[in-house]
């Protein structure tokens, strides 16, 4: 069975995925609209294509 990839991960998974930022960082790219979260309860959950595209953008910059 394959693995299931994940669509939302936490605030500190997308901060690893985004190579150790802070969590300041993290909140002003959410702000600024370069990331997509969703709030699930309490929780704060990243959209992971969000970070692929913010991934994109910078590698093409």
């Amino acid at each position: 069975m394959p693995a299931i990839e994940p669509v939302l991960v936490s605030v500190d998974a997308a901060r690893a995925m985004l190579g150790g930022i802070g969590k300041t960082n993290l909140y002003a790219m959410l702000s600024a609209g370069d990331l997509e979260s969703v709030k699930l309860g309490k929780r704060r959950l990243i959209r992971v294509s969000s970070i692929q595209a913010l991934a994109d953008r910078a590698v093409a910059a």
